[in-house]
């Protein structure tokens, strides 16, 4: 896929500082004076990242997991007296579910499974690392939100297929007070179109976060692929994969949650709201790249027009899946125009921003590659949108 190019260029003292862990802008822009952590001093933290200890005897652990909210990451830290080399040298752990939407008061405990390591860009040792986990209620089946569960399930059954995906995740950057960074308090900017791809402080706003998070998530162990500006001022995009199984779904939330935590120090809000902006302006998606191996292999524009045919007649069941809220985000956004296509209609075609799923002109022209599922929301849970692509296009 086009997505394995990286779209970034990185300096090798910029490499060397990421080693370390991303250091802190202690800039401070008229807009974010409302911000309580932009007022906080980041350059004290140093003081205290830069002691010494044993980094091989004491590991700091970042564990990671989805609330109820099918949306929103929680985080807890605890410190390991051993280095985890594999998910399972991490121990289960609990947390209070009456806290995340997830269980009553009476019976609260969730337990948290660790399912991947990641390099924590944002601790001091070496060896700290992000615990990614899904969790479980006390009878020991998957919670009402944890559709990694159901992916993984679907994935063992369909693994000789080699199956990647690869996610485009718009989003949109906020002042605190919920209008699009940048934007005049009391009006709008210049119409779409300079916008895209720019370049400039005229077209483009808060470059220094994107550049951040690219570099975090590559030291991190993050497939990153990308990054670009998108087509609404405060808009941008970054791309995951394409990866095998389940990794891509697994690094979109950890890429998440990286740019929620670089955007936190510079004191801007970060939204993957799928319309963020009512009116004449582009609303953000989750594109979803998927393929197998005969896709992949010579003639595999067949398995992909199959594979086209076979989420044309699971429309409404897609729909429900591509949003935290059965289908309701995507109300706002897919209307059928702003490179949409319509809710209530499943259409494909070559080249074409406005259909439902796409097939890329150069996957046209090599009659092998991959399609595009452009439905999901920005908000979506990659989980679900997986899921639902593996069972319709290699299970039902």
């Amino acid at each position: 896929m086009a997505l394995r190019c990286l779209g970034v260029f990185i300096r090798k003292e910029m490499t060397g500082e990421i080693t370390r862990r991303i250091s802190t802008s202690t800039t401070r822009a008229n807009f974010l004076r409302e911000s309580p952590n932009a007022h906080l001093n980041k350059t004290l933290l140093k003081r205290y990242t830069g002691l010494k200890y044993d980094q091989n005897k004491f590991v700091q652990c970042t564990y990671l997991w989805l609330d109820g909210t099918n949306e929103h990451l929680r985080l807890k830290d605890r410190v390991l007296k051993k280095i985890p080399e594999r998910p399972e040298d991490c121990p289960n752990w609990q947390y209070d579910g009456s806290s995340t939407y997830q269980a009553l008061g009476e019976n609260s405990d969730i337990t948290l499974v660790p399912r991947a390591l990641y390099k924590d860009p944002f601790k001091a040792g070496e060896n700290d690392v992000i615990v990614l986990c899904d969790t479980y209620k006390p009878d020991g089946s998957p919670t009402d939100t944890n559709y990694r569960a159901a992916m993984q399930a679907a994935y063992d059954k369909t693994k000789d297929l080699e199956p990647w995906f690869g996610i485009e995740q718009e989003y949109t950057f906020l002042d605190v007070d919920k209008r699009p960074l940048g934007w005049p308090a009391n009006g709008f900017p210049g119409p779409q179109g300079p916008y895209y791809c720019g370049v400039g402080a005229d077209k483009v706003i808060a470059r220094d976060i994107v550049e951040a998070h690219a570099l975090a998530c590559i030291y991190a162990g993050v497939e990153f692929a990308g990054t670009n500006a998108e087509v609404m001022p405060a808009q941008w995009e970054y791309q995951i994969g394409p990866s095998l199984g389940m990794k891509a779904a697994d690094d979109l939330w950890v890429s998440r949650y990286i740019l929620w935590r670089i955007a936190e120090e510079f004191g801007v809000v970060v939204t993957f709201d799928p319309k963020p902006m009512e009116g004449n302006w582009n609303g953000a998606g989750g594109h979803t790249n998927f393929s197998t191996k005969p896709m992949r292999e010579e003639g595999g524009i067949k398995c992909i027009e199959q594979a086209i045919e076979k989420l044309s007649k699971q429309h409404k069941k897609h729909i429900q899946a591509y949003d935290p809220r059965g289908g309701k985000d995507n109300e706002r956004r897919l209307v059928g125009r702003l490179e949409t296509s319509s809710i209530d209609k499943f259409s494909w075609g070559v080249a074409d921003r406005s259909c439902s799923v796409r097939i890329p002109r150069g996957v046209a022209s090599a009659k092998k590659g991959y399609l595009e599922d452009r439905r999901p929301s920005s908000n979506m849970d990659p989980y679900s949108v997986c899921n639902a692509i593996l069972t319709t296009c290699l299970l039902d």
